[in-house]
């Protein structure tokens, strides 16, 4: 997992160009206006869901990973915690291919908390459950990068 902010990506020196792509996109279109959905940037290659929901405590949320595709959190409105965790220190569920889902369930080794321009890559190994409250609950716009890996 990579935890970072977007004005400090310059100085960053990102070293994969596929996500460096996705902030490209991000830089390029202002995803603030972006109805909540689906959007696709290059098939099921990279594309975007636009979510909006209200923070919540840990007990209404779900862990999760993925095999096929990264996720690019990137925060556009709000505050999140996202709890992390690696996928070998939980008790994995049944993975489900057709939405590249797999349930899991345990105690996270940290969090991170994003603020308006943070992103959080999660790679395959790395378990998280978000939209938990930070401080109080609030309202989060947030871009999820879907970018497919080659594993």
């Amino acid at each position: 997992m990579i935890f970072g902010n977007v004005s400090h990506l310059e100085k960053s020196g990102f070293p994969d160009a596929a996500v460096q792509e996705c902030f490209a996109y991000a830089e390029e279109h202002d995803l603030r206006t972006f109805p909540a959905g689906v959007h696709e940037i290059d098939g099921k290659r990279l594309f975007v869901n636009i979510v909006e929901y209200t923070t919540t405590t840990p007990e209404k949320r779900f862990w999760e990973a993925h095999r096929e595709y990264l996720d690019i959190h990137l925060l556009l409105e709000g505050e999140e915690r996202i709890d992390l965790a690696f996928i070998e220190n939980m008790k994995q569920g049944e993975y489900v291919p057709e939405d590249d889902f797999l349930p899991m369930e345990g105690e996270p080794n940290g969090c991170v908390v994003l603020g308006r321009g943070d992103y959080l890559v999660c790679y395959p190994q790395d378990a998280h459950r978000t939209a938990v409250i930070a401080d109080k609950p609030s309202m989060i716009k947030k871009a999820i990068f879907k970018l497919k890996c080659v594993v």
